[in-house]
């Protein structure tokens, strides 16, 4: 009967959410960080190349054992197992750090110094890696097997949208991470002296740079570039209450900043769909999906061979091209400002 009134008491259905963006990465997810929650995906345990979002894995695992105040006097063999063109934040032989600084060089600078360094204080590599996959393993992070602590490319290590937002999720937990996660600048110790340098985090949508606007209410988390993985990001921001976690890995876009807004778009989507997701309950058992421009596939990616990890610098194996897309990902080696700032530490 045309025009017919509702039943008395009746409720009209909540509005559908909006569908996804249409975008290029590989792979990606979007989850709630407090309910775990997944609002849409796609391809989300595709396993892939991280780069240096791994960083994330091992922060979680090594960052509660280490007393951020404790100072370590770096030795050759800190630096021994750093592979040839990793990214450097500038950690030297005989130079003293805090523990909080760092990590400072590993959340900002994605410093794979910082990192073996970290990891030779934690006991050493191999337990570094072993304790890396039993966190993996415990918070349910099942399509991520650990070859290095750092995220260079590396034979048989890979991980998976959902993965790094389970990571990510764990992470946030601890205040120590959450403070360097959100670190857009700092000082860190220059070689021999009393001075530093500023470091600034290469995360373009938390700091705003080579075209990039800030997000609005982004606290981190972490980005990365290897020849293998492409560019992959991993990022957080809160809205009323609420904490979404994107992961992007591997966008086919070819624009410089296509990982950034890409991430962008997913962000302003979710934050759209969560009210609505949440008026029809607990969400569908199936998250929404978007086409991509990447076809699908399933189980672990092919092995990749070891190649130089670029992160945000260059190297003479890269051509010109490629290296305008590392800047896209990444925007300096070490960062080192030419200025050295002279502070009491």
């Amino acid at each position: 009967m045309i025009g017919a009134a509702a039943p008395a008491g009746a409720t009209a259905p909540a509005p559908a959410p909006p569908a996804p963006p249409s975008v290029s990465a590989l792979s990606w997810e979007v989850m709630d960080a407090r309910t775990g929650t997944v609002l849409g995906a796609a391809a989300p345990h595709r396993r892939l190349p991280p780069a240096s979002t791994l960083k994330t894995l091992f922060a979680v695992t090594v960052l509660p054992k280490l007393s951020r105040t404790t100072v370590h006097r770096a030795t050759s063999a800190d630096l021994s197992e750093v592979a040839e063109g990793s990214s450097m934040v500038g950690v030297d032989e005989g130079s003293r750090y805090t523990v909080a600084d760092l990590w400072r060089g590993v959340f900002l600078s994605s410093g794979n110094d910082a990192v073996h360094t970290l990891a030779r204080m934690n006991g050493g590599l191999s337990r570094t890696l072993a304790e890396m996959q039993a966190t993996a393993v415990r918070i349910g992070a099942r399509d991520t097997q650990v070859r290095s602590p750092d995220g260079f490319d590396t034979p048989g290590q890979y991980s998976s949208a959902h993965d790094l937002a389970l990571i990510a999720k764990e992470g946030i937990k601890n205040a120590d991470f959450r403070r360097y996660m959100g670190t857009k600048w700092a000082l860190f110790p220059a070689s021999g002296g009393p001075n530093a340098y500023e470091i600034q985090n290469t995360n373009r949508l938390l700091v705003g740079s080579h075209g990039v606007e800030p997000y609005p209410g982004l606290i981190g988390v972490k980005n990365g570039y290897t020849s293998q993985a492409g560019c992959t990001l991993v990022s957080a921001a809160t809205r009323g209450g609420r904490t979404l976690l994107v992961t992007v890995m591997n966008p086919q876009d070819e624009s410089f900043n296509a990982v950034y807004e890409e991430s962008r778009a997913l962000l302003d989507w979710g934050f759209e769909a969560a009210p609505l997701r949440a008026l029809q309950g607990s969400g569908p058992q199936h998250p929404t999906t978007a086409r991509t421009s990447a076809p699908a596939t399933a189980g672990p990616a092919a092995a990749p061979e070891r190649t130089a990890d670029t992160g945000p610098g260059l190297t003479r194996h890269i051509g010109a091209a490629a290296a305008l897309l590392v800047l896209a990902c990444v925007p300096a080696l070490v960062r080192r400002r030419l200025r050295k700032r002279r502070t009491a530490r």
